[in-house]
């Protein structure tokens, strides 16, 4: 299992934000790259669950593209869709959330992306930590941004497939926010702003889909 280290103790929420199509625990990503399935801490980050969920339920997440890599940091998705143009088209997004805090960035996790300096900013962006970064992105921002707010981790052998999309290579396209996008099959045109690439030449999360919606399963996880 993945050994999780909570930042501080579990918020004390009894906020009602959750309906009953938002109380899911486990939740399959199902990609371009193989499947895997993230177990949601929904009642220790229930803003964040219910925030994500939301987006799950919307299908908000459905075809869109995993736009960010960096090795031996994070994968990045949630935010962009290919619809045939260059560059990727940003999704449109409910408001910020606040900040929840609990767990730390680990290895297997998942956590909220969220803009730098702003501590409650983040929307539908998420991502995946391919190690340790507690040093990195549980620390107190100076500029006020905050601890990023783990709400759940990659379980069984999920993280097999993150790591296949973690290796993917990537391209520089130049456009902003898509300077470390993963393009598979794409590298002897990356250079070509001519070349226009077709869906199989992204990481794609075709869907994310609730797989068991039962309530606080998180009680049998490390970090629990």
């Amino acid at each position: 299992r993945i050994s999780m280290k909570k930042l501080v103790t579990p918020l004390l929420l009894s906020l009602g934000l959750c309906t009953s199509a938002a109380q899911a625990t486990i939740v399959e990503f199902q990609t371009s790259h193989g499947n895997f399935k993230v177990n949601l801490h929904d009642e220790s980050t229930p803003m964040t669950v219910s925030n994500f969920l939301n987006y799950v339920n919307s299908g908000l997440y459905d075809n869109t593209i995993v736009h960010r890599t960096v090795d031996n940091f994070v994968i990045q998705g949630g935010g962009a869709k290919f619809e045939g143009t260059m560059p990727p088209t940003w999704l449109e997004t409910g408001a910020a959330i606040t900040n929840e805090p609990v767990y730390s960035n680990v290895k297997g996790t998942i956590a909220m992306a969220k803009q730098s300096g702003k501590i409650n900013s983040a929307t539908s962006q998420w991502f995946i930590n391919l190690k340790n970064n507690a040093s990195s992105l549980d620390a107190i921002d100076p500029t006020g941004g905050g601890a990023y707010a783990v709400f759940g981790e990659v379980i069984e052998d999920g993280m097999n497939v993150v790591d296949a999309i973690a290796a993917v290579e990537r391209c520089n396209t130049g456009y902003s926010g898509f300077k470390e996008l993963p393009m598979p099959d794409f590298q002897n045109q990356c250079s070509d702003a001519n070349a226009v690439p077709g869906q199989e030449n992204f990481v794609t999360i075709y869907q994310v889909i609730v797989y068991d919606s039962t309530v606080a399963t998180d009680g049998d996880l490390a970090s629990a």
